[in-house]
């Protein structure tokens, strides 16, 4: 009702209770980075299903109900392959979204599967209309076009506590950010608009699921799956887990 673009970034951003939801899950990666600098890992700290520190797990912690119901939501099911639908800005970013060296704002943190990531964004960023279109604009200064509109999150600003990163170390999905509009808070009749932008670009990346190596990890003896296999890939420091 205020208009395009008249709300402000931070409007609709905090919950009841005051919590950035945005930036509300376990940071995971200080922890990883802290071990790696110390050459402890894989070998005495895990390069995946990095566990939620015990901190967090207190009842007094500031931790909202809705973040406690999705990581319980992520630990019941197995995904591989997530995104999340955000406004305010024409971009898809991928992980990590905190930077490694803590008191920079911005700095090119990738992952140990940055090759897949910037395909995964690529692939949304390349079939989305607003983003590929040829007379789009830039949605206020940074001009994501000429980096074919996706960025690694900590390289644009950090995020410490993201879903993308707590998905990432904590589970083997592997998830992205979609910045869907230059406007946070389309009027209903743009609405229409919004969806034929990104239908075809949501179906396209649902498929890159059945992208990589899929089959079952079987016991030679008994056929039997194996619940937990750790699947290590030469040169990526990064396991997943059937």
């Amino acid at each position: 009702q205020q208009g395009s673009e008249l709300s402000g970034w931070a409007m609709g951003r905090w919950t009841y209770e005051g919590i950035d939801l945005n930036h509300n899950f376990a940071d995971l990666n200080t922890a990883l980075w802290d071990a790696e600098d110390n050459d402890l890992v894989p070998h005495e700290f895990p390069n995946h299903y990095i566990p939620i520190p015990e901190y967090y797990t207190f009842a007094n912690a500031t931790v909202a109900p809705e973040t406690r119901a999705v990581i319980d939501w992520m630990q019941r099911y197995p995904f591989v392959l997530s995104a999340n639908l955000h406004g305010g800005e024409l971009v898809v970013t991928y992980p990590f979204d905190m930077t490694r060296t803590y008191w920079k704002a911005q700095e090119l943190t990738p992952t140990a599967d940055d090759g897949v990531f910037r395909w995964l964004a690529t692939v949304y960023a390349t079939s989305n209309l607003a983003m590929a279109s040829e007379e789009r604009r830039l949605c206020h200064y940074d001009d994501f076009i000429r980096f074919g509109n996706i960025i690694n999150g900590a390289n644009w600003h950090t995020v410490p506590g993201s879903m993308n990163d707590f998905s990432y170390l904590h589970t083997n999905c592997f998830e992205i950010t979609v910045e869907l509009s230059c406007d946070k808070f389309p009027h209903a009749s743009e609405l229409p608009a919004e969806w034929e932008n990104n239908r075809e670009s949501l179906l396209l990346y649902m498929e890159q699921v059945h992208r990589g190596i899929k089959g079952v990890v079987r016991d030679r003896d008994t056929e039997q799956g194996i619940a937990n296999a750790i699947i290590s890939v030469d040169g990526i420091n990064h396991d997943i887990r059937t």
